[in-house]
């Protein structure tokens, strides 16, 4: 590192944050500078950067920057012990994400009828994250993991087919829109709302993933259109995109 430490742009560029997070961050607290330049802008040292990393990490684990503030501003706080845990959560998320991509080749190529939900078991996943926060405190995203760890019955997931394949149904009825319509949009938040309540967190990049599979071909984007009508699937994956930007 230069003398004197990286500016804030410089970090910027280092990281794929963007300037305006970064100082936000110094202004809630979380994140201030080792100094300034005599112009007045942020200089970051090793230490700052260290710190970074961590929040990165743990905004990476979808914790709130709150809850982040307290578990890496408490004087008892281990970094080591925290990056061992960070590890192994990220390693069951990697987990959880192949069992869901295994999931989603299946119906690509089974269809819809003959799926299970097995793949969005996040039990294991739960569990440790669960032990893991505790150990950091009894942070808002422990407890909102916590109320998502309740296990279902067969009879509830097939009411969740059912009501995940009433949402193509409802697209199929909006296709002739703008996909960057504004009640369009409202139901890709729904659809991603639906998933976040009832699977598991989805993020905007697993929502894109998901719809770039909805218009992939095959018996998944024939299930879909088969829903909602011809060309519902390519729609909704329009929709998704413009949504995730």
């Amino acid at each position: 590192m230069k003398q004197g430490g990286m500016t804030v742009n410089e970090v910027s560029k280092l990281t794929g944050l963007s300037v305006r997070t970064l100082q936000y961050y110094d202004k809630i607290g979380l994140l201030a500078p080792a100094g300034h330049t005599d112009a007045g802008y942020r200089l970051y040292d090793d230490t700052a950067l260290e710190r970074l990393q961590q929040i990165m990490l743990f905004r990476e684990l979808e914790f709130p920057l709150k809850d982040i503030k307290e578990i890496i501003s408490d004087p008892d706080f281990d970094r080591k012990k925290a990056l061992d845990q960070q590890i192994e959560l990220l390693k069951l998320r990697r987990e959880h994400l192949d069992d869901l991509i295994t999931f989603a080749e299946k119906i690509h190529k089974t269809g819809v009828k003959t799926m299970d939900f097995k793949a969005f078991d996040t039990a294991k996943l739960d569990e440790y994250t669960k032990r893991a926060k505790e150990q950091w405190g009894n942070t808002a995203a422990y407890k909102e993991f916590e109320e998502k760890n309740e296990k279902r019955s067969d009879a509830d997931n097939a009411n969740l087919v059912q009501k995940t394949m009433e949402f193509f149904v409802q697209f199929g009825e909006l296709r002739d829109r703008d996909p960057a319509d504004g009640e369009v949009q409202a139901q890709v938040k729904r659809l991603q709302d639906f998933f976040t309540a009832n699977f598991y967190n989805c993020t905007n990049e697993i929502l894109r993933g998901l719809g770039k599979m909805y218009a992939g071909g095959g018996e998944f984007t024939e299930n879909i259109d088969s829903a909602g009508g011809a060309g519902t699937a390519e729609f909704v994956s329009r929709a998704i995109e413009i949504y995730c930007k």
